[in-house]
């Protein structure tokens, strides 16, 4: 398939869509979870988590606009500050996949998906249980995007819960041996499986990838 920007433009809707949410590869697969002020909490699913620095330690997310469709995530974050970020895992990717759907503010989707909120530490927003890797978020800032009136939300990693046996002693993490799953597009789920493992890349620890 070769397609130009008039092709991709003239694509059937739904097509486009999906291939465009397809195109850029295997997407980490999270849960965000917030609370609103009045103790409301929400639960949605996210693929579009992205590392920003280490030092602070920065993640970033997408949320669309929010003209017309009622953000929950969104408005939770802005009103309280805190946060959530868990990966899903193999055990509750159907129960994750269904908390895009708008229920009712009032409503909350840990409850209609029988899965179970965690308070760890004091921290303000809910983790969730069924999750192996929990991250604790400070909300930091939010960039407009002009070009399609997205916002990028920034915010600061304050607490993190990790099984210790995932995590090596240079602090690199096995997500395999957590059934983390990533996500293709909107609809698609992909288990990882680990393949290699190499040095850091430095010129000295450059193959020779020349050699016969």
């Amino acid at each position: 398939m070769e397609l130009s920007k008039t092709e991709i433009e003239n694509l059937d809707r739904i097509k486009r869509l999906n291939i465009i949410n397809s195109i850029s590869g295997i997407k980490p697969g999270n849960l965000i979870g917030s609370k609103s002020s009045n103790n409301k909490t929400n639960l949605a699913i996210f693929s579009s988590v992205i590392h920003l620095g280490s030092h602070p330690p920065l993640l970033g997310f997408i949320v669309r606009p929010a003209n017309k469709i009622r953000r929950d995530t969104y408005e939770n974050i802005l009103e309280t500050g805190f946060y959530t970020i868990n990966h899903i895992n193999n055990d509750i990717i159907e129960k994750a996949h269904f908390s895009s759907i708008k229920f009712n503010k009032n409503i909350s989707e840990f409850n209609e998906l029988n899965l179970n909120e965690e308070y760890l530490n004091g921290f303000f927003a809910p983790f969730l249980k069924e999750s192996f890797i929990k991250i604790g978020m400070q909300f930091k800032e939010e960039i407009n995007i002009k070009a399609n009136g997205t916002k990028l939300i920034v915010g600061e990693i304050v607490q993190l819960s990790i099984p210790d046996l995932a995590v090596s002693n240079e602090g690199y993490l096995n997500l395999e041996s957590l059934n983390t799953v990533g996500v293709g597009g909107l609809n698609s789920y992909y288990t990882l499986k680990l393949k290699e493992e190499h040095p850091y890349a430095r010129i000295e620890n450059l193959p020779n990838f020349n050699a016969n």
